[in-house]
Parts: C-alpha cells; structure tokens; sequence
C-alpha cells in the first residue's frame, strides 16, 4: 500500500501502472494480480486500509458511548487533527478530489464505503442531540455535509494554498465545528 501510495502520490491514479507500483514495493508485476486486479482496486484498498477501517473504528466506538453531542464532535475534531491532516490518509484524501471527476467508479466507491455512513452517523448524532435537547436546530440532520465542510477546505487549502499563505488547520476545522455548535444551541 505504501508503494501504491508513492505511485499515486507521483504520478495520479491515471497515469499510474500496476507496473509502477510492482517496482516501487520491489515485487514482480504479476505478484500484484495474486491480490488486485486492477489498479482501481489498489487505490480502492488503500483508501479502505488507510481511511474507511479506521473511521468505521472510530464511529463504532463512539455510537456505542453514547456521548452528548458536543463531546462526540470534539473528539472527531482531535482525531481529523491528529490522524488525518499531515498524514498519508491526508494525501489520499486529496488524491480521491482529484480523481473522482476521471473515475466516476471511484467516487461510487467513497460514497459507499466513506460518505454515506458519515453522513449517517453525523445524522444520527445530531438528531440524539436534537431529541435531548442539546441541540436546538436539525440543520446538521439534513446537511450533516456541514460538519465536514471545514475538513474539505483544509484539504484543498493545503493542496493549493499552504505554500503562499499558510493557515493551521486545525484550529480552523476546530472553529468552524464551534461555531456551528453555537448556531445549533440557539436556534
């Protein structure tokens, strides 16, 4: 997968072979098709390896806390900081925004495996705030989209800006999720 990722990283998914990867990880190329058969199906592993597993992880344990809203956003506002910008599933990141446009196949993937139960559990999430109480709006229950926006700025911030004038992250993915738990406890 590392390998998979330099490639990715270098070159794009299109211009990428199965070839460039068997070299980087110092396999045969035909060692590859023991395991993938194409290299849509090495970037559709890397991205479940890399992102999906871990954040399936991550939703699993915190629905079956039952946590107040707050508390739940907080902790998906450290782990965005600490396990994902700054790190390869960052990279991967920006490589499914460039991609997807090329490999309508790759973004059904993401939609299927990633964004759809996100989206869910940000629902879900939201609509127990909303029936405790703690939330006064279900504007995050129809555009849970909302609560990942800041995450895909950062990511194209970096991707395009970091460079010229740079912006830490964190703090801004951290403001923008408190401010829109402000705007959801005063309706």
């Amino acid at each position: 997968m590392s390998a998979a990722l330099g490639a990715y990283a270098e070159k794009g998914l299109g211009a990428t072979r199965l070839e460039d990867i068997a070299t980087r990880a110092g396999i045969a190329k035909g060692t590859i098709y023991l395991y993938f058969p194409s290299k849509q199906a090495v970037f559709e592993e890397l991205i479940r390896s890399a992102i999906v597993l871990p954040v399936d992880s991550l939703r699993t344990e915190l629905l079956a806390q039952d946590l107040p809203a707050q508390t739940v956003l907080d902790l998906l506002s450290h782990w965005v900081r600490s396990e994902f910008l700054g790190t390869d599933r960052e990279v991967i990141a920006r490589l499914i925004l460039s991609e997807v446009g090329r490999f309508p196949e790759i973004a059904a993937f993401c939609h299927r495996e990633l964004v759809h139960p996100v989206m869910e559990f940000l629902r879900e999430i939201t609509q127990r705030a909303c029936e405790r109480g703690e939330f006064a709006s279900e504007v995050l229950v129809r555009f849970p989209q909302l609560a990942v926006a800041s995450v895909l700025v950062a990511i194209t911030w970096n991707d395009l800006f970091q460079d010229i004038e740079p912006l830490d992250l964190g703090a801004m993915i951290e403001t923008h999720l408190d401010l829109l738990q402000r705007a959801m406890r005063s309706d």
